[in-house]
């Protein structure tokens, strides 16, 4: 192995503990306890060596939205290719997200709540966000009326399962009837099936 392939190893390395170590902070604590130096601290490196990887604590939130987005897309296709037919699959992936929404607190703000530095709906976008957008649109397309924009339809469906998790999470919408939510939601988008 070249020295060159070793150090690019290390460097690898030294940002999933950065991110990692973030993640599981914001977990624990919130956002609000996570700083370069405190996670200096935790992993046991200089905060030089933390700005030599992020730019400071967004572009460390964005690489944890980024990792995040990728978790959720592999939630989400599980969910989707364990469904028989397409109502199955909608309703499947909405309660995959909305449960991932309710036990990942920290990282779903990090991913859709709170600002980063992350171009969202661009090409520009990485990858995993388009990857869990496209798990979403994946269980929308089958259910589109002819001639309907499945990409607004995917908007929407998205929009309405963040809007569940989001109420939920701060106590406006009571949690007992969550199940009926998810049905009225899955029953609209379906009810031309």
């Amino acid at each position: 192995m070249s020295i060159q392939t070793r150090r690019e190893r290390e460097r690898a390395e030294r940002e999933r503990l950065i991110v990692t170590a973030a993640r599981e902070l914001a977990e624990t604590e919130g956002w609000d306890a996570v700083t370069t130096r405190r996670l200096a601290a935790e992993i046991e490196y200089s905060q030089p060596v933390l700005y030599s990887h992020f730019k400071g604590k967004d572009a460390i939130m964005a690489a944890v939205a980024v990792q995040g987005c990728a978790d959720l897309a592999v939630e989400l296709r599980a969910a989707r290719k364990a469904a028989k037919d397409p109502r199955e699959a909608l309703a499947a992936v909405a309660e995959a997200y909305t449960s991932f929404g309710r036990r990942r607190p920290a990282l779903y703000d990090a991913m859709f709540t709170l600002a980063v530095d992350l171009p969202f709906a661009t090409p520009e976008a990485p990858e995993p966000l388009w990857e869990a957008f496209r798990e979403l649109a994946a269980v929308v397309e089958p259910i589109a009326a002819e001639g309907e924009d499945t990409g607004l339809l995917t908007e929407t469906y998205w929009a309405g399962l963040h809007g569940l998790v989001t109420l939920m999470r701060s106590g406006r919408l009571p949690e007992p009837a969550h199940e009926q939510r998810l049905a009225l939601l899955i029953g609209h988008f379906t009810a031309a099936l």
